[in-house]
């Protein structure tokens, strides 16, 4: 989906999007660029604040767990894909990493 495209109603509101404490220490640290949620937590230009600091939500469009690489496993703060895909199938027991699974992704930049 391009930016340009109208995006769908949200599903959950920005302050629900980053919650467990190691991903926010992620985030206040740098190494945890994008999120990727089953729904639409923000819109673009919306400002997330974590522990009094502001991050602005740069893009938000969808892909499919079947586009996640190395790379995009790096936006979320884990050094490769496998140790993201394990991380994210232990926070969701029972659930099965299915290739054309749509996410949507966020990417957000601290706020200077």
């Amino acid at each position: 989906m391009s930016q340009n495209e109208q995006l769908p109603p949200k599903t959950c509101e920005i302050d629900r999007m980053i919650t467990k404490p190691e991903d926010i220490q992620k985030v206040l640290a740098g190494k945890k660029t994008a999120t990727r949620r089953n729904g639409r937590y923000a819109d673009p230009g919306e400002i997330m604040l974590l522990e009094g600091k502001a991050f602005q939500v740069d893009r938000v469009y969808q892909e499919t767990l079947g586009d996640q690489t190395d790379d995009t496993a790096r936006q979320e703060g884990f050094g490769n894909l496998d140790q993201y895909k394990e991380a994210i199938l232990s926070i969701h027991p029972g659930m099965k990493w299915k290739p054309a699974m749509k996410v949507w992704v966020h990417e957000f930049s601290a706020v200077d």
